[in-house]
């Protein structure tokens, strides 16, 4: 691990911000590491609004969606939802058709097949819409690159508003609308938005155009919230209100869907990684192991009984979902160690029989093993596909559109992005890919690093710490929770290994004080011998709030350790 300290901003902007807020010089520091230097912005750090926000008709053709969208409801045209087979789709899905079903019946959802289909926007997908006298299509999470398939759509005498977050390809589909903020010619002040984020600020225009509240939306956000954790983007600007109210709604009102899931696992007061690890991973095993319509069924589901029957279907997807993610990965690290692939730039791997639904949680897994830009491979139909993830500091997507030659399609991220190719391209992708990040990428990413924000003494660590740093939440990208370093610790007598063959760390910290502290690191039990005999050590961690017994006590969440 690199442990990367930030640079401390400066002493008199730290002062002014500390006196300014009445809070400590360390409260102060992280504030401004976050960009914060007023009390007004402190402000809507700490209260988001709602009405901060922004007015969703500064997005490039917003006027021409709504219009489009109002056009046929007045003429009682049929309307179909078409989104992505992810979260992040299938909450967008949910979203937008129950909000226009609520007042007008001629709406229809579709969700392509993951293996029959692919991502994105299909010519299946569009035959469907014909056969079902379908006149406008409103398309999100995907539909940026499909230029092909809106002009086929057209020339059928169908129209198409297209609701995207990624990148655009050097031309835009000609359809009625295209949303995304990542257009060069659209000047949106926030262009971090989900794909449900951007289906929302639709809906909020819509409603704006009736003359109605953005409080009227706020049963919405719940489905907002979960695309925003699960996607992974930016929890900033925009994002962190919309996930700030939005799991407000999940522990308060969570709609019947989430409710059944909630209550099947017991869970309460859930918090943004909870929605990362909880709800998102079953929203997401329908499109994985069956179909996403079953994920889209469940969110729009208004009957809890029936709800808690779809729950149990959909957790039995999830639970085969992780027997495959782990027989998958153990096979595909098999393979890099038997090709030596720890000696490149990246990792490659390809079986035609792994399931198309877990390659991506299997890349992720690749990833966080060997640190390097990962490819899993399997067959899909008369073609490969792949998932690719990133590390830290190095653009994916950048990569593979400098391989592009041998690939069939590709979209995504910075960090994951998904391809086809044709199987004959798979040894000349292979080599030109390592070629191109051997080429581009400092080698110093390939080291997992750690960003800390603030070097504290173990005295700093209080109740009245803890409570500013929880009010610092939702954490995410961009407002991650605050990481610290300590040097001269030292284990109090108690360090020991817990958990199944002792994987895991769990000490009782002190500094040169005898005060101590409990401290548990995962996944960092062969670091015992740093922390025993009263060795010194220095810590990365996190602070967070253990209950035991009904009682609160701060602990140390540990990263990573080393000798003083």
């Amino acid at each position: 691990m690199r442990w990367t300290l930030r640079p401390k901003p400066e002493a008199v902007a730290i002062k002014e911000l500390s006196e300014a807020l009445k809070v400590s010089s360390l409260v102060a520091t992280l504030l401004l590491q976050r960009g914060i230097s007023t009390y007004e912005e402190a402000l809507h750090f700490f209260r988001p609004q709602l009405k901060d926000l922004h007015n969703p008709f500064l997005m490039k053709d917003m006027d021409k969606a709504v219009e489009r969208i109002e056009r046929a409801i007045k003429e009682e045209e049929h309307i179909l939802i078409y989104g992505d087979y992810d979260v992040d789709g299938t909450t967008a899905v949910a979203l937008l058709s129950s909000y226009l079903l609520a007042s007008y019946p001629r709406v229809a959802t579709y969700i392509p097949d993951r293996y029959a289909e692919g991502y994105g926007i299909s010519f299946t997908g569009i035959d469907f819409a014909d056969d079902n006298d379908i006149d406008l299509i409103i398309a999100l999470d995907c539909g940026i690159k499909a230029l092909d398939q809106v002009s086929y759509a057209t020339k059928k005498g169908i129209d198409f508003i297209i609701c995207d977050h990624h990148r655009p390809g050097e031309h835009l589909p000609q359809a009625e609308a295209v949303l995304d903020p990542k257009r060069e010619d659209c000047s949106y002040p926030y262009d971090e938005l989900c794909g449900c984020g951007i289906g929302f600020k639709l809906i909020q225009a819509i409603e704006l155009r009736k003359g109605g509240s953005i409080d009227d939306l706020v049963p919405y956000l719940d489905l907002v919230a979960t695309a925003i954790a699960a996607d992974i983007v930016p929890m900033t600007g925009e994002n962190r209100i919309l996930a700030h109210y939005g799991l407000q709604v999940i522990n308060s009102a969570p709609r019947p869907g989430f409710r059944a899931i909630l209550k099947a696992l017991k869970k309460t007061n859930l918090t943004i990684t909870d929605v990362v690890f909880v709800i998102a991973p079953r929203i997401n095993a329908a499109g994985r192991m069956e179909h996403g319509r079953y994920a889209v069924a469940l969110l729009t589901e208004t009957n809890l009984q029936q709800a808690e029957e779809m729950a149990k279907e959909i957790e039995t997807f999830n639970s085969d979902r992780r027997g495959l993610d782990q027989e998958i990965t153990e096979e595909a690290l098999v393979q890099i160690q038997e090709n030596k692939e720890e000696e490149r730039f990246t990792s490659v791997v390809y079986k035609e029989s792994w399931h198309k639904g877990v390659i991506g949680i299997v890349a992720s897994r690749l990833t966080e093993t060997y640190y390097r830009p990962t490819l899993v491979f399997t067959k899909s139909g008369d073609k490969l596909a792949a998932s690719a993830r990133s590390v830290k500091g190095f653009d994916v997507y950048n990569a593979l559109e400098l391989c592009q030659e041998h690939l069939e399609q590709f979209g995504g991220h910075k960090y994951a992005a998904g391809l086809t190719l044709i199987e004959e391209q798979y040894g000349d992708f292979k080599a030109q890919f390592e070629k191109v990040v051997a080429s581009t990428i400092d080698p110093m990413l390939l080291t997992p690093e750690i960003n800390i924000d603030a070097e504290i003494k173990l005295s700093e660590i209080t109740p009245k710490l803890m409570r500013i740093i929880n009010q610092f939440a939702p954490f995410g990208p961009g407002n991650m929770k605050p990481v610290f370093l300590s040097h001269h610790l030292q284990d109090s007598g108690y360090a020991k290994g817990v958990g199944e063959g002792n994987k895991h760390l769990k000490l009782s910290v002190i500094q040169r004080t005898p005060k101590p502290i409990g401290a548990i690191g995962f996944g960092l039990g062969d670091k015992l011998p740093l922390a025993e005999n009263k060795r010194e050590f220095s810590a990365v961690y996190t602070l967070e709030e253990n209950v035991w017994n009904g009682m609160v006590h701060l602990q140390l969440k540990l990263k990573d350790l080393r000798a003083s």
